[in-house]
């Protein structure tokens, strides 16, 4: 049995100890700074809880020592803290972070490190990266790939169209941070909330459009070898327009602790939520013009007797599925590993990879 340290204990961190508590093969501690919400952690599995601030001392090496990993469902400005901490312990790291500084922070930590750091294993970075990286792999010479992903809820009721299913601190981020890009064969930065496109999937339409770290690693991956890369969130039409005059018009992207307290208080939780995640790869294969696509959506399911939403389940079916495949020893166990350099296969076939898999593909209808 490994020691596995999850650090943040919110939905997700409690999804990845459900997962990992419950298989058996893994001997888990959640830390978090606050007590109320490890006692409020949900989860019926077997677990240890440290109630422990992070950014005071050293408390969080002390803690990695002798531990097989640390997972990070932290906010995205925990990251560098906690890969330092699992640096200095000898401690195998993985994150969940979307952010683009904080990826950049992890891949030097892993420079001259002896054990492995994966970035980005959930949802957006994370499984989106592994479908690119396996249709990309089909084709002799790439012209476009396109990576849409959403976490949107089944029953839309408010002007957003929007409900929250994970961190807003996040949210708010790839609202608001600068997006990578590869236009023409060259590396570009473009807006947040920009490039709005719609396209419809089983007979629903959507709007999709750029946000902030979806793309991982993958920009640096393909350069001189695609034409167009790209990443767009998924929502219902009329979600961007009202976040553009938020952040903008009002400009709340200057006092993101308002817009977040604004968020929490009017925009409610919702566990009836469905995830799309929506790959277009387009190129030459044996002399000839070819597209795939892969479609497919999941939905909340109950899993150790609670309802899980689907994104609880799909990010941290992620992080675990990658974390089982390391410990297995399917990865390399030192230094930086890219999610495009995770197998989509092996992933679907691990136990935790397999929430993905829990509905039938949609059928793809781009228009």
């Amino acid at each position: 049995m490994k020691d596995i340290v999850i650090v943040g204990a919110g939905k997700i961190g409690s999804m990845i100890a459900e997962f990992l508590g419950g298989s058996g093969d893994y001997a888990v501690t959640v830390v978090d700074r606050s007590q109320h919400q490890l006692d409020r952690l949900e989860t019926s599995a077997p677990l240890k809880k440290a109630a422990l601030d992070i950014t005071q001392g050293d408390g969080l090496h002390k803690l990695l020592a002798g531990k097989f990993a640390v997972l990070s469902a932290a906010p995205y400005y925990a990251t560098r803290r906690i890969a330092e901490a699992a640096k200095a312990a000898g401690a195998h790291y993985l994150d969940l972070t979307e952010d683009v500084a904080s990826t950049r922070a992890v891949k030097q930590l892993s420079s001259g490190a002896r054990t492995a750091f994966i970035p980005q294993c959930g949802l957006a970075p994370g499984f989106i990266t592994i479908v690119a990286s396996d249709l990309a792999s089909r084709f002799d010479e790439l012209h476009d790939v396109r990576m849409r992903v959403g976490a949107l809820p089944k029953f839309p009721s408010n002007a957003l169209n929007y409900n929250l299913t994970w961190s807003t601190d996040g949210v708010i981020n790839e609202y608001c941070e600068p997006c990578e890009a590869i236009v023409n064969g060259q590396l570009k930065e473009t807006q947040p909330l920009e490039e709005l496109e719609e396209f419809s999937l089983d007979g629903i339409l959507y709007e999709a459009f750029n946000t902030s770290g979806g793309l991982g690693t993958l920009c640096e991956t393909l350069a001189g070898k695609v034409r167009n890369l790209n990443y767009r969130t998924i929502r219902y039409p009329g979600h961007a327009a009202i976040m553009k005059a938020l952040l903008n018009d009002l400009r709340l992207r200057d006092r993101r602790e308002l817009l977040k307290d604004i968020l929490e208080n009017a925009v409610p939780i919702t566990l009836q939520d469905v995830v799309i995640v929506f790959v277009t790869v387009s190129g030459m294969r044996a002399g000839q013009l070819m597209q795939e696509t892969y479609a497919h959506k999941i939905y909340a399911a109950s899993i150790g007797g609670r309802v899980r939403s689907a994104i609880q389940l799909t990010t941290a079916g992620g992080i675990c599925a990658v974390l089982d495949m390391l410990s297995a020893g399917e990865l390399p166990q030192a230094g930086l590993i890219r999610q495009e350099e995770i197998g989509l296969k092996p992933f679907l076939a691990n136990r935790f990879g397999r929430v993905y898999a829990m509905a039938v593909p949609a059928a793809a209808n781009a228009a």
